[in-house]
C-alpha cells in the first residue's frame, strides 16, 4: 500500500523524461480514456456527488482540491520561468539560482525578501558561496591536485568559489560517479568538510557521454519537481505527469494519464481523515504486526456456518445485544487501570487495542473487495439490460452510482481506524467515535440497499419483477445520508 518515494522517480522510465518524450506521452493522452477499466472502483469519486449533493452549508465538499496535470514540457516552462525570474532579480546564474530555489523550496518571494535584508547569507546558507566564516582558501600556487596529487598543467585545474582546485580527471571522476548513484542536485565540492553545491553548467560539461549527461537531465528534473511546494511526480509507473497545486495540502489528486490516485502531500495512497504522518506510522506497524494480528485472528475466533445466528460482522457478538447503538462495536473501550498494571499486562493490552483497530482495517479493507465485484457485476448489468433494449443508461444510473458512493464511504471508514488508533483520549476523540459509528450505521445501511436494489434488478432481466419507485427513493435518500455523515466527519478531523 505505501508507495517508495525515492525510487519511483529516480527509476522513471528513461525515454518518459527524455527531450524527446512528448510525442509518446501526447499519444498515450489520447488513448488514455479508453483503456480504463469500466469496473475499476478507484473511479467511485468520479460523478458521484452532483448525484448526493446538498444544499446550503452541507454543500461544502471538505475534498475538493484544484489541481492541474502537466506534461514534462509544461512542468518544465514552468520551472524556467521560475528560474529566469530569481536570476534576474538576484543577478546571478540561473544554474544558481536553481540551487537557491531547491534550498528554499522554490518560494519565490521567501528568496527575494531574504535577499534583500542579507544576500551574502542567503547565497552562503543556499551553498553557493563560501560562507564568511569558513576559513578562506587563496588561489593555488602549487600545479599538483589535492586528490591523485599529480602535477598537471594549470589550465587543467578547476575549482568552485570556494578556490578547492583539482584537476579536471578527478573532477571528471567524481561527478560521474555520483550521477551514476543517482544524484542530481547535491553533488558538492570534494574538499574535506568544504559543502558548496556544485551547478549545474559546472557538472554537465565533465560527464563523459550523452548518455550519462541525459540522466543527470533527469535526476535534476526530478529533484527540481521534488523540492517545488506546489508540484508532485505522479508515483504511477514509469508515469512522467507533474500534478501543480496552488497550496500543497494532504487532499486527493488523480493523474490524468496513468489514473493513479494519491495525496498530494506525502505521495502515499490517499488516506482521508489519517493524516500523512500518521497513516505512514500504521502501515509501518501493520507491515511489522501483520504475521501476529493473522495467527490472533485466526486462532481465537469462531462462527458457526450452519446455524442462522444474527451477529455482528465485525465484533462477532449477538447482534440482539446491540440494541439502537449497535455500532457501538467499532469504539475500543479502554482500561483506566492499566497504568498500575504489570509491563506484561500493559504489553497485552496494547497488542489488544492494535488488533481490535487493524481487524476493523482489514474487514473494511476485505469489503471495499467484495464490494468492487458488486460494482463489476452492476456494471455488466447495466451493459446488458441496455444492449437488450431494457432501459437506457440513465435508466440504470443510479445504481451505478450508489455502488461508487458505497465503496467511496467506506474507504473513508477505513482510514477513520488508523486515526482513531493513535488519537489521544478525551472528548475529541469520543466526538471522533461517534461520528465514525453514525457513518458506519450509514454505510452499513447503504450496502444492504445496494444488495437489494441489484438482486431486483437481476429479477427484472429474468422477467420476475422490478424495484419500486419507493424503494428507488429510498436508495437514494440513504446515498444522500451515507455521503452527509462522510462529508461531516471529514469536514471536522480531515488534516489540514
Amino acid at each position: 500500500m505505501s508507495v517508495d518515494m525515492n525510487s519511483q522517480a529516480s527509476d522513471s522510465n528513461e525515454e518518459d523524461f527524455g527531450v524527446n518524450s512528448e510525442d509518446e506521452e501526447d499519444d498515450d493522452d489520447d488513448d488514455g480514456g479508453e483503456d480504463d477499466d469500466q469496473g475499476d472502483i478507484s473511479t467511485y469519486y468520479e460523478g458521484v456527488a452532483s448525484d448526493v449533493e446538498q444544499q446550503g452549508a452541507d454543500s461544502f465538499d471538505p475534498e475538493e482540491y484544484s489541481f492541474t496535470c502537466l506534461t514534462y514540457k509544461e512542468s518544465q516552462r514552468v520551472l524556467i520561468e521560475e528560474v529566469n525570474t530569481v536570476a534576474a532579480a538576484l543577478k546571478v546564474l540561473p544554474a544558481v539560482a536553481k540551487l537557491i530555489l531547491v534550498h528554499l523550496h522554490w518560494q519565490i518571494s521567501q528568496i527575494l525578501d531574504r535577499f534583500k535584508s542579507n544576500a551574502s547569507l542567503l547565497l552562503s546558507d543556499a551553498l553557493v558561496q563560501p560562507s564568511s566564516t569558513c576559513r578562506s582558501v587563496t588561489a593555488p600556487q602549487s600545479l599538483q591536485c589535492g586528490v591523485c596529487l599529480q602535477v598537471v598543467r594549470r589550465d587543467t585545474l578547476l575549482a568552485l568559489p570556494c578556490q578547492h582546485s583539482f584537476c579536471k580527471a578527478c573532477w571528471e571522476q567524481h561527478c560521474t560517479v555520483l550521477v551514476k548513484d543517482g544524484i542530481g542536485v547535491g553533488i558538492s565540492c570534494m574538499a574535506q568538510e568544504c559543502s558548496l553545491q556544485m551547478p549545474e553548467d559546472f557538472v554537465m560539461p565533465l560527464l563523459p557521454g550523452e548518455e550519462l549527461k541525459d540522466k543527470y537531465r533527469r535526476y535534476l528534473f526530478r529533484d527540481y519537481v521534488e523540492s517545488h511546494f506546489q508540484l508532485q511526480l505522479c508515483p504511477g509507473a514509469d508515469c512522467p505527469i507533474v500534478i501543480k497545486v496552488q497550496e500543497p495540502r494532504a487532499r486527493r489528486v488523480q493523474c490524468s494519464r496513468c489514473s493513479e490516485v494519491f495525496c498530494f502531500k506525502c505521495r502515499q495512497m490517499y488516506h482521508a481523515p489519517t493524516d500523512c504522518a500518521t497513516i505512514r506510522k500504521w502501515l509501518t506497524k501493520c507491515a511489522d504486526d501483520s504475521e501476529t494480528a493473522n495467527y490472533i485472528s485466526a486462532h481465537t475466533k469462531d462462527q458457526c456456518s450452519k446455524c442462522k445466528h444474527d451477529f455482528c460482522w465485525m465484533c462477532l457478538g449477538d447482534w440482539k445485544t446491540h440494541g439502537s447503538e449497535y455500532y457501538e462495536c467499532s469504539r475500543y473501550k479502554e482500561n483506566p487501570d492499566i497504568v498500575n498494571q504489570s509491563q506484561q499486562a500493559q504489553a497485552r493490552e496494547a497488542l489488544k487495542k492494535y488488533l481490535f483497530y487493524f481487524e476493523r482495517w482489514e474487514n473494511h479493507n476485505k469489503s471495499l473487495q467484495l464490494e468492487a465485484q458488486t460494482y463489476q457485476r452492476i456494471q455488466e448489468k447495466i451493459q446488458e439490460r441496455v444492449m437488450n433494449n431494457l432501459g437506457t443508461w440513465i435508466d440504470w444510473q443510479y445504481l451505478h452510482n450508489a455502488s461508487r458512493l458505497l465503496a467511496k464511504c467506506r474507504y473513508t471508514l477505513q482510514y477513520t481506524y488508523p486515526y482513531a488508533y493513535y488519537m489521544e483520549s478525551g472528548p475529541r476523540k469520543k466526538l471522533f467515535e461517534y461520528q465514525q459509528a453514525q457513518l458506519e450505521a450509514e454505510i452499513e445501511n447503504l450496502s444492504w440497499k445496494v444488495e437489494r436494489a441489484d438482486s431486483h434488478e437481476r429479477a427484472v432481466v429474468g422477467g420476475e419483477g422490478e424495484l419500486s419507485a419507493s424503494d428507488r427513493g429510498d436508495l437514494e435518500n440513504q446515498m444522500h445520508i451515507a455521503e452527509k455523515k462522510r462529508r461531516t466527519l471529514l469536514n471536522g478531523f480531515q488534516d489540514t
